[in-house]
């Protein structure tokens, strides 16, 4: 029986936004953007869940919300059976033990003024684990280690002076430093070349293998994602239009949006023999979401009830997706 370390059902988070425009006509210049709507994922310890999509279509809010930086209007977020949702900020420090992110950027989350060692052992001292039973020289060194990195050439080392793999490394062992049940990568390779994402994707699963650490991994790129999640949730407009298998995803998309995404990776599945399909448009302003299908304006497949209902979820096996007219 799978054992799933973080349960997100029916997640809703709202952000207001201000209409400068309105504001100097004098009219309510106030208006709530839904950023995630209905959003239900699982994480299973020791395996990967790839959370994919455009950006800005609410990934990243996502992962804010399971770390306590944002703070849903409905729905539940259970971390190893803990309720999370409703928690204050003390409340949540103890989670926050548990739960590392490892940042987009990871030359801008290190602090400059800090080495290596000061950085990666950073988590010791904001949880007070700095006491007289925790060396944190050597401490440093078994993380640096554990990502491939001689200690001794980069204990002392300043952020400015590592290359983005070796930030990247050194971010992956400041998130291990507290032995974590579970760790966000909010795209972990992006602005790396190719060679080097793979070294860096090879250490997650390793990471996830030897420490049995579930990982929710989040990015643009599927490419990212094809050889490395077991599980596989397509995101769009803030709610999750397929979920499933990442094999199953892969070799046979059920929502057009999937399909979409692949066609713009087609080496990922050269030998599928699938037709390209191309998206139109932009991505709608969340302040004028789309009626119907929220998808309609761009998918080459919509019909006229695409407009106007909201597409059924569907379940198939154990995967599913939202479509009126899925591929088959």
């Amino acid at each position: 029986m799978a054992h799933h370390v973080l349960e997100i059902e029916k997640l809703k988070v709202r952000f207001w936004s201000t209409n400068l425009l309105k504001l100097l006509a004098g009219k309510d210049p106030y208006q709530i953007i839904e950023a995630v709507s209905d959003v239900s994922l699982r994480v299973e310890q020791g395996t990967i869940l790839g959370l994919v999509g455009e950006s800005g279509c609410g990934k990243t809010t996502v992962a804010r919300s399971v770390i306590g930086l944002n703070t849903p209007q409905a729905g539940s977020i259970r971390f190893a059976g803990k309720e999370l949702v409703g928690l204050s900020q003390s409340e949540f420090k103890p989670v926050r033990r548990q739960i590392a992110m490892m940042f987009q950027d990871p030359n801008g989350s290190l602090s400059p003024r800090f080495s290596v060692k000061d950085l990666i052992t950073e988590p010791f001292k904001i949880h007070g684990e700095n006491g007289d039973d925790v060396n944190l020289v050597e401490e440093a060194q078994r993380l640096l280690k554990m990502v491939g990195l001689p200690p001794d050439s980069f204990l002392g080392r300043a952020p400015h002076q590592l290359s983005g793999g070796q930030a990247r490394r050194v971010g992956v062992a400041r998130a291990l430093a507290l032995s974590p049940k579970m760790i966000i990568a909010d795209e972990p390779t992006a602005g790396l070349d190719v060679s080097v994402q793979g070294d860096i994707l090879n250490l997650c699963t390793r990471i996830k293998r030897e420490n049995n650490v579930g990982f929710l991994l989040i990015t643009h790129n599927l490419a990212v994602v094809r050889h490395v999640s077991e599980k596989l949730a397509v995101m769009y407009l803030g709610k999750i239009v397929e979920k499933g298998d990442t094999d199953e995803i892969f070799n046979s998309p059920r929502h057009p949006y999937t399909l979409a995404l692949l066609s713009a990776h087609s080496h990922l599945n050269p030998e599928n023999g699938r037709s390209r399909v191309e998206l139109k448009g932009d991505i709608p302003s969340l302040l004028k979401r789309p009626k119907g299908c929220e998808f309609h304006p761009r998918c080459p497949f919509a019909k006229k009830i695409c407009r106007h209902e909201a597409p059924p979820d569907v379940r198939e096996g154990g995967r599913k997706y939202t479509c009126h007219f899925p591929l088959q």
